[in-house]
């Protein structure tokens, strides 16, 4: 996955909008699993969903703090 930019506040704005985006999944997910009969086919979506996100939100905290040389 490529972002547009290395632009540190442009990726603070990023990160902040995907973590909130991954909460709400969260929030989703833990109400659906809570009334079944819940969609199969919805709940394996917005569980792949959240893990792209997941990736994503370690991508731009990487691009932010790169690791120390040793």
């Amino acid at each position: 996955m490529m972002l547009e930019t290395t632009n540190p506040e442009e990726l603070r704005t990023r990160l902040h909008t995907l973590q909130i985006e991954h909460r709400d999944l969260d929030d989703v997910i833990a109400r659906l699993a809570e009334a079944p009969p819940s969609d199969e086919l919805l709940m394996r979506r917005l569980k792949k969903r959240k893990l792209l996100i997941k990736d994503r939100i370690s991508l731009i905290e990487r691009m932010l703090e790169p690791d120390e040389p040793a």
